[in-house]
């Protein structure tokens, strides 16, 4: 394997009419990926669908938007039992768009507790969800009080990826201090306002990721994505950072074994 998307949703309907040519062409391509889920359902879609495939794993979890669908964290408890399975979410904090602020922030932020706790039971790493509300890092801010308060009475158990990161340094720096890696997706091949942040970060906390079937890169933007764009988003890393692409590919795919704990023999 050459590359790891660190966050895909390939179980999703998306998919459901060309799932195993996409699957097939990820293999020729030398691309595995974490199926990640957003509920229940898709979380057990996760598990079945890596179940057959030595190059994808899952995580399972519920996704802030859904907070109020929550009842209870025992069945993620039992998905995490599967071997494949090598983390936990996609969970966190959206201010983005509630319709409540006070109560989906109070209810996001139990739910967000309860991964955080089981992540730390199972000793899996997170995936974690924060998008800020326009103009602001308070989600950040807000999942980086919570993880460090964790981080602090739990050590190493503790650990997980920033999905989808577009937080700015000082908020990248406040995660890799409690060493999280950031994650980033194809944004990279058509816009510029990260880059600084990508220049920042050492390159031993940083993920490739697609979020398939979202976010194309150039030159396919607005259509169905899938986790073979994880090839030019490494690229788009290293022509930002002005590194060997093959040596950002090479540390990429180390992060993502030894954050996921992937198996020795998994590249």
């Amino acid at each position: 394997m050459k590359y790891v998307d660190a966050h895909c949703h390939v179980q999703f309907s998306a998919y459901d009419e060309d799932r195993a040519q996409v699957l097939a062409s990820m293999e020729e391509a030398g691309v595995g990926g974490i199926v990640v889920g957003v509920d229940a359902a898709t979380s057990v879609a996760a598990v079945q669908l890596v179940a057959g495939h030595g190059s994808l794993w899952a995580s399972v979890g519920l996704h802030p938007n859904s907070a109020h669908e929550f009842e209870g964290i025992e069945v993620y408890r039992k998905l995490a039992e599967d071997p494949k399975v090598v983390a936990i979410g996609e969970c966190g904090l959206d201010n983005y768009r509630p319709e409540d602020p006070a109560a989906t922030k109070a209810a996001q932020r139990d739910v967000f507790e309860a991964h955080i706790q089981l992540a730390v039971e199972t000793g899996k790493p997170l995936i974690v969800h924060a998008r800020p509300s326009k103009g602001t890092m308070d989600a950040y801010e807000d999942a980086l009080d919570l993880l460090g308060s964790y981080k602090r009475e739990h050590g190493d158990r503790l650990r997980g990826d920033m999905h989808f990161f577009v937080g700015d340094i000082s908020m990248a720096r406040g995660f890799i201090d409690l060493d999280f890696t950031l994650s980033y997706t194809a944004v990279l091949t058509f816009a510029r306002e990260y880059d600084e942040v990508v220049r920042f970060a050492p390159l031993s906390h940083l993920l490739s990721e697609t979020d398939s079937p979202y976010v194309a890169p150039a030159p396919n933007r607005g259509k169905r994505n899938d986790p073979r764009a994880t090839v030019p988003i490494v690229e788009a890393i290293a022509a930002i950072r002005g590194e060997d692409p093959e040596a950002v590919r090479v540390h990429i795919l180390q992060n993502a074994a030894k954050l996921f704990k992937l198996p020795a023999d998994f590249a």
